[in-house]
């Protein structure tokens, strides 16, 4: 463990010391069982090094080494401090409901009484209990209609470290209505005196309680914004945003193309606690928008009931990403739940961020300061712990939909969800998931940094599909120190993260038809290889595509993903990591390779020009930039040298030459690279080695493990770090006297190979089991 505690800090005081909001992974994470049984064999060595900046490299000074002479370091760790559910199949009284629900989980329409599911919106009572919002009913206009919209007064008996039922119970509701005919669109109960508002009338998705106590309410059919009275009433026809209207908008006319998508209106609602302003913002990408990335946060005066024209653009860390709750915080700040659409093990983010209106970035986007990640919430007296997946220590939330995020007077977070009954089941499969609340403490801690640090190759790629979101999130919850993501071109000059540019292996392009026709055989760094290439596919193209674990024999967890996840773009790989903090406190850092870099300039798609650029866009492009750039060739290291200050890294692999050198007639290998003339020429243009391991620490005729060489001292005699690639945990890939048995996918004792790498005087080792890394160098 990295973790020496000293006594938390509640949120508030955290806040107070300018301090409190800085993210970590719970804890040092140990293999999770099911998923995480198998992990990923790579085949051919495309691995990568770290390199650090020592005196005599290239003119940076060692304190730009985060993994070592580091002192102790301040932290945030998430803390789950209680807990409360309501039974998925709890019934509030009222006619039934669900009639055109679909069936999912064993549960079939129709319902004796309304369903609870789930609530998107919640509004701290202040007296212990909660106002709380659940959506339209199941899902859609169409079968909804007999879901009655409600106002909720929840009760938690929260279950602490100190006992308590764990119950949430549902008092009193408001019922939303109309009776004074401010809808002028048909709506379900349009010839009653109540006018009762049902799913099939609105989407409503969040909420705001203003001082007189009456409710601002954002839906997703318009969008709308809702104003009901303290008792659900209306009190206004629905306001419209300007120039947005969903598929379900009922005042869009025949031909007329909507520009928001089906639910992906206001799911996020924070308001002022003067009352007066409201800031709404879109779940979802506006269609026509260039960027999918972008979320729009809208500024509303409820004194004029209109919008003010005020924007802000947020950006999430991936297209699919939803905004699936807002809270505001502060005088100019709110906290902004960030989500995928997956649940269960197969989660990606499920995270909370505050930003500052104030505050962009270099691109027009709101700073991003990640607060938490809720499938990583540190849980030591096993709260809720049996309730199914992710109940543990550490902690998760890993619903679907994760809606629910209201900072509370003392500085805790609550956070809970909406369970889109009863179709979702990430606790347990085939059980609809019941409704939750959780309260979680920022707690502030002391760590000791390791000595050694551990680059997580291609992500936790040992457990997910390699060079996936999945994988690089997975990694960073494990505290690895730095995420690499391997970077080849697209046909329209877009870099994105594969181990190579033939993807038959990685994604199920081979199962596409629409794709057949792109097979072909090439000639990459002087061998004919036959597949599907990045460079022959649009980024569009490849979006279609999935990724898939490449070695499934020897990593069935990982196969387990196959199918669900994008092929991730740099950007994309490089917005998670600085949108993420370390278990040590500092920002992830990114290690992309180059791979081929010759080959992408003979077909006139240059890697390095785009991967500066990129590096410069997202700020990443400076002497003090948690980033090293690799790659097995000389000359674009060199070229890079000219064209950045970031770390550069040179590869080695066990056997072979540089191709750049084959190419141009140089007889050197790499063998001549790791004498000390030529760790003395790499300290020239860059500032570390990447050593496959039979460099440092050859194998005996027996595949045991022998002495070290004296490349690691030369190596820091020349000024160069030393990260030795790669360490895997099954038997496969170790020494013969480290493996457990003949099964090939068995894991031995990784630990022990770590260990003898670091005794001999390695900076930082490539794992694809950075969790198994993590226990043994920290």
């Amino acid at each position: 463990m990295r973790r020496s505690v000293v006594p938390p800090l509640a949120l508030a005081a955290a806040l107070a010391l300018g301090a409190g909001l800085l993210p970590t992974a719970a804890s040092a994470a140990v293999p999770s069982a099911a998923a995480d049984t198998a992990v990923d064999a790579a085949g051919a060595e495309g691995a990568s090094a770290d390199a650090a900046t020592l005196d005599g490299g290239r003119g940076h000074d060692r304190g730009h080494d985060r993994g070592h002479d580091r002192g102790r370091a301040t932290v945030t760790v998430p803390t789950l401090v209680a807990r409360a559910t309501l039974s998925a199949d709890f019934l509030a009284e009222g006619p039934p409901s669900g009639a055109l629900a679909s069936a999912a989980n064993g549960r079939q329409g129709p319902f004796a009484g309304q369903v609870v599911p789930g609530f998107s919106g919640v509004v701290d009572a202040g007296d212990g209990t909660f106002w709380a919002l659940p959506d339209n009913g199941f899902g859609t206009k169409a079968n909804s209609a007999d879901f009655l919209l409600r106002i909720n007064r929840v009760t938690p008996d929260w279950q602490t470290a100190d006992g308590g039922s764990g119950e949430l119970r549902l008092g009193e509701h408001l019922a939303l209505r109309d009776p004074d005919r401010h809808v002028d669109f048909p709506i379900t109960h349009s010839d009653t005196p109540d006018r009762l508002l049902t799913g099939a009338d609105f989407d409503v998705e969040s909420i705001v309680r203003a001082r007189d106590g009456s409710f601002w309410i954002g839906e997703e059919f318009g969008p709308f914004l809702l104003h009901v009275d303290a008792t659900g009433k209306l009190l206004a026809p629905p306001v419209p945003l300007p120039g947005a209207a969903s598929p379900q908008n009922p005042y869009l006319a025949p031909g007329e193309q909507p520009t928001v998508r089906a639910s992906a209106g206001f799911e996020a609602l924070a308001g002022l606690r003067d009352g007066r302003y409201l800031y709404p913002v879109l779940e979802n990408a506006y269609t026509a928008d260039p960027d999918q990335r972008r979320r729009v946060v809208h500024e509303f005066d409820t004194r004029r009931n209109a919008y003010t024209g005020r924007t802000w653009d947020y950006r999430a860390d991936r297209e699919g990403d939803l905004v699936g709750d807002a809270f505001w915080v502060g005088k100019h700040e709110m906290l902004l739940v960030e989500r995928d659409n997956f649940d269960g093990a197969a989660s990606v983010v499920k995270r909370v961020y505050r930003v500052d209106l104030r505050r962009e970035d270099r691109q027009g986007f709101l700073e991003k300061e990640l607060v938490l990640d809720a499938l990583d919430i540190a849980n030591p007296h096993g709260i809720g712990a049996g309730d199914g997946y992710g109940t543990g220590d550490p902690f998760s939330l890993p619903v679907q939909s994760f809606e629910t995020v209201v900072q509370l007077r003392d500085g805790r977070l609550l956070i809970g969800n909406d369970n889109n009954y009863p179709g979702n089941a990430a606790r347990v499969p085939g059980t609809p998931d019941d409704t939750e609340m959780a309260l979680v403490e920022l707690r502030r801690e002391r760590v000791r940094p390791a000595e050694v640090d551990v680059i997580a190759h291609r992500g936790a790629s040992g457990y997910r599909p390699e060079h996936t979101l999945a994988a690089y999130a997975l990694a960073i919850r494990q505290c690895a120190d730095w995420i690499e993501p391997d970077v080849v071109a697209t046909k329209d000059g877009v870099l994105v993260a594969r181990h190579e540019n033939e993807i038959g292996g990685t994604t199920d392009v081979a199962t596409r038809p629409e794709f057949a026709d792109r097979r072909t055989t090439k000639s990459i760094d002087g061998q004919q290889v036959t597949g599907w290439f990045t460079e022959d596919f649009t980024l569009a193209e490849l979006r279609t595509l999935r990724a898939k674990e490449r070695i499934p024999a020897l990593r069935p967890g990982s196969a387990a993903f196959d199918g669900l996840y994008e092929v991730p773009t740099l950007a994309e790989v490089l917005d998670l990591a600085r949108h993420s903090v370390t278990c040590d406190g500092e920002q992830v850092g990114v290690y992309p390779e180059t791979k081929h870099p010759s080959y992408f300039d003979s077909v006139g798609l240059s890697l390095e020009e785009p991967l500066v650029a990129e590096l410069r866009a997202a700020g990443l492009d400076h002497k003090k930039a948690p980033v090293i750039v690799q790659s097995f060739e000389t000359g674009n290291l060199r070229e890079l040298d000219r064209m950045t200050k970031v770390r550069l890294a040179q590869l080695v692999s066990c056997s072979g030459a540089p191709w750049d050198l084959v190419a141009a007639g140089d007889p050197r290998t790499y063998a001549d690279l790791v004498t000390r003339q030529g760790l003395r020429e790499i300290a020239r243009y860059a500032d570390g080695l990447g050593a496959c391991k039979d460099v440092v620490v050859p194998r005996e005729a027996d595949g045991s493990l022998g002495a070290p060489t004296t490349v690691v001292r030369d190596a820091h005699r020349a000024g160069l770090e030393v990260h030795a690639w790669t360490f895997r945990a099954e038997n496969q890939f170790l020494p013969a006297d480290l493996r457990s048995s003949a099964d090939p996918a068995a894991h031995g004792d990784l630990p022990a190979e770590i260990r003898a790498f670091v005794d001999a005087g390695v900076d930082a080792v490539f794992s694809d089991h950075p969790d198994v890394a993590v226990a043994t160098v920290g």
